[in-house]
């Protein structure tokens, strides 16, 4: 089993001169320890429900690069990448930049993004909920094309670009491998089965907080043989709520929240032996 760590917070410590030596720490002892990834999230503000928007956040495609120098090991990539934020041709050379630097560790998540008050804003569009799940399927495509050996045009609905060139080429082939966050099971779902390696679901209803109905399952499995796929177990998602761990993806990987500073090694082994012992 791998075990990745997910860094959500930088308020811990509170000086804003020690989030850069406590990011590079808590990095280098997971990259020693054997935590095969590390995740950021793609937010400008806090996430409300995990403290206010006022705390301190990173943007996270900068971080990511400032931590390609600092570690070997580790994939490196956005939990889940907003795909309001960055036009995809940009994109695709983002991910591109930060595997070609890792010595090919990037990797792309991508979803819908839902942020609104971070949005509205910093002046980022704020389009309805259904373009958004379009933009997110056009910017797949760009990003799967601009790591393929076709450098043609590429024209949708949202966007349209006159080559897709991409030089040099990602590191890992056939390309970064692509996850999808989101919850919905009538577009993430199938967008996961035609484009994606790996998922981040949501086990809860933003709004109601209901647990997810079961029939998902069936419908999950009907989406994947519908995409030209075969029946498989459904993927669990990555992580849970900030503050607990989730349970593994296909039983493969698992993230491990920090919801504290990791920086001391035993509270790292800690949390990585409340999750299984190294890797498969």
């Amino acid at each position: 089993m791998n075990l990745g760590l997910h860094y959500w917070t930088f308020s811990t410590p509170t000086e804003t001169a020690a989030i850069g030596p406590t990011l590079a720490e808590t990095a280098r002892i997971a990259d020693d320890g054997g935590i095969a990834s590390f995740t950021v999230m793609d937010h400008y503000f806090q996430m409300e429900q995990a403290g206010s928007a006022d705390q301190p956040m990173l943007e996270a495609y900068t971080t990511l690069g400032y931590l390609a120098a600092l570690t070997r090991r580790m994939t490196l990539g956005v939990l889940v990448t907003g795909v309001m934020y960055r036009y995809p041709g940009l994109l695709a050379k983002i991910v591109t930049t930060l595997d070609v630097l890792s010595g090919g560790r990037g990797r792309l998540g991508i979803g819908a993004s839902w942020y609104e008050r971070e949005q509205r804003a910093l002046g980022v569009p704020v389009v309805p909920v259904p373009e958004r799940f379009e933009r997110l399927e056009e910017t797949l495509q760009i990003c799967r094309q601009m790591w393929s050996d076709n450098d043609g045009p590429y024209d949708g609905r949202h966007y349209h670009l006159a080559e897709t060139l991409c030089s040099p080429r990602p590191l890992t082939q056939p390309h970064p491998p692509i996850l999808i966050g989101g919850g919905g099971e009538k577009r993430t779902l199938l967008l996961l089965a035609r484009y994606a390696d790996a998922c981040n679901l949501f086990a809860f209803r933003a709004r109601q907080h209901r647990p997810v109905p079961r029939r998902r399952t069936a419908v999950r499995q009907a989406r994947h043989q519908r995409a030209g796929g075969h029946a498989r177990p459904t993927p669990r998602r990555l992580h849970n709520r900030p503050g607990r761990t989730g349970r593994a993806a296909t039983q493969r990987h698992r993230l491990i929240p920090l919801t504290a500073n990791l920086t001391r090694p035993e509270r790292l082994l800690a949390a990585r032996a409340r999750c299984g012992q190294g890797r498969a």
